[in-house]
């Protein structure tokens, strides 16, 4: 299969993060339409699956997949096997807002129940960045961006 190329000369490609919570995701998919406004743009559970056989052991309301939109983004989300582990390393989500009360909002809402690991403040590449880790583990970056 060959990319189709954007008006560019770009390929049309589209790179989104997909995020396993182990059981709790539809806690998190409530968490982030509260804190950062997702909307839900498809939602199936394992019992709506085409193969029950790959349906873990009492998952069949647990979350096969789900689309979340954030803004112009598209974030997926699953319960993956249900095993009860979240193991977010070695990445962040950057969200970036135009302005900085919107900033502080998001901050706050994602660090509720969550760790700061660098409180909002000014840096030399913008008026408002900070670092949190959500309740889940996941962690943001969050920034007003002035090129956005």
């Amino acid at each position: 299969m060959t990319a189709t190329p954007a008006p560019t000369g770009k390929p049309n490609i589209t790179v989104n993060p997909y995020l396993y919570f182990g059981g709790r995701c539809e806690e998190a998919i409530d968490f982030y339409k509260k804190a950062l406004g997702a909307e839900v743009g498809f939602l199936m559970r394992f019992k709506e699956g085409p193969d029950q056989s790959m349906t873990p052991p009492g998952c069949g309301d647990k979350v096969l997949h789900a689309r979340l939109e954030i803004g112009n983004t598209v974030v997926f989300v699953s319960d993956g096997c249900c095993d009860g582990k979240t193991d977010f390393q070695g990445f962040s989500l950057s969200i970036n807002v135009p302005t900085e009360a919107d900033a502080d909002r998001i901050f706050a809402a994602l660090a509720e129940g969550g760790k700061v690991d660098m409180p909002l403040s000014k840096t030399f590449f913008s008026p408002r960045f900070g670092m949190v880790d959500d309740r889940f583990g996941v962690a943001w970056l969050v920034i007003v961006d002035r090129s956005v």
